[in-house]
């Protein structure tokens, strides 16, 4: 078996856990899961404040519950899509991995993802 195939292997196995999971469990309700240092100690939402019911929510079918908890995790699914998309197919499409791992592409995600982080917490999200 090649170290390609227990890597994709090994992540199949804790996606699926962590579906299990997130599935079975609700953060909000669960000492089992972590809480957010960063508000702990500020008060203030950091970019990842709320992935964790967000993605219960998901998998349950609240769209607009997982959209409160953090938008910014619903509306960037697509790109870790593609994201992982470009991961698989590297070495086929070098172009397109190189495109979306662009000085650019890593700006724009880094600006989407402040500029959430101050939103969020000036308009109380």
């Amino acid at each position: 078996m090649s170290r390609r195939s227990i890597v994709i292997a090994a992540a199949v196995v804790a996606l699926i856990a962590l579906v299990l999971t997130y599935s079975a469990f609700d953060p909000s309700a669960s000492r089992f899961f972590p809480r957010c240092p960063f508000l702990m100690l500020t008060g203030l939402k950091c970019p990842g404040c709320g992935t964790q019911r967000a993605i219960h929510s998901l998998l349950h079918g609240n769209f607009i519950a997982a959209v409160r908890f953090n938008a910014l995790l619903v509306v960037s699914l697509p790109l870790l899509a593609l994201y992982g998309y470009g991961e698989l197919v590297r070495t086929r499409h070098p172009h397109f991995y190189r495109r979306i791992n662009s000085l650019p592409a890593i700006i724009a995600v880094f600006v989407g993802v402040m500029l959430w982080w101050i939103l969020r917490n000036i308009m109380g999200w």
